[in-house]
């Protein structure tokens, strides 16, 4: 399992580091699936070039990215075919309504059984999360973006409090579940 769940993305020289390793392989060949689909109202459009900026700080080539609003599922053979999938913030219920209602869900949720790496921004993030029902359930606890304070940098310990908070400058990476749990950044 390879997830890095954050509130602002690669906001960070450290996440960004982090993401950089998870991929495993030079980011020239990174091949992107970029999800806007949470975006649906001004502020959070405004905010997907910063987005797509964090895949391209990276390193990985704008031709390499190609853009996937879930008007559709995916199914899992071609979810394969890239080496990330990065779901950008906005609003979380129409988000998740989208995931569920193409059934990209059961795709997504192969891919990360398949050690496919996924970045979650906001919205993004809270997917996985308590927060809605019928989340996609990859960590059994409320999530909290966007947090003046977050959790203490460290390992976490399975099952995890009742609410993990994120700020803007930290993220929760997910590896080898339920031993590789950690905050990283501040």
């Amino acid at each position: 399992m390879r997830v890095l769940l954050t509130s602002a993305g690669l906001e960070t020289e450290e996440i960004k580091e982090c993401f950089v390793d998870m991929a495993g392989k030079d980011m020239s060949f990174v091949k992107a699936l970029f999800i806007p689909t949470a975006a649906i109202d001004a502020d959070a459009i405004e905010v997907l070039p910063k987005c797509m900026n964090d895949l391209l700080k990276c390193g990985i080539s704008d031709k390499n990215i190609d853009v996937f609003d879930l008007h559709t599922g995916m199914e899992f053979e071609k979810l394969q075919q890239y080496d990330v999938v990065y779901l950008c913030g906005g609003n979380t219920r129409y988000l998740l309504g989208r995931i569920n209602e193409t059934g990209f869900h059961k795709s997504l949720r192969a891919y990360i059984n398949d050690n496919g790496l996924v970045i979650g921004v906001s919205a993004g993030s809270l997917i996985f999360s308590n927060n809605l029902e019928h989340n996609l359930g990859l960590i059994d606890t409320k999530l909290d973006v966007h947090c003046i304070t977050g959790e203490r940098r460290g390992k976490l310990a399975y099952p995890l409090k009742d609410n993990v908070k994120l700020t803007n400058t930290c993220a929760l990476v997910l590896r080898d579940f339920p031993d590789g749990m950690e905050i990283i950044g501040e």
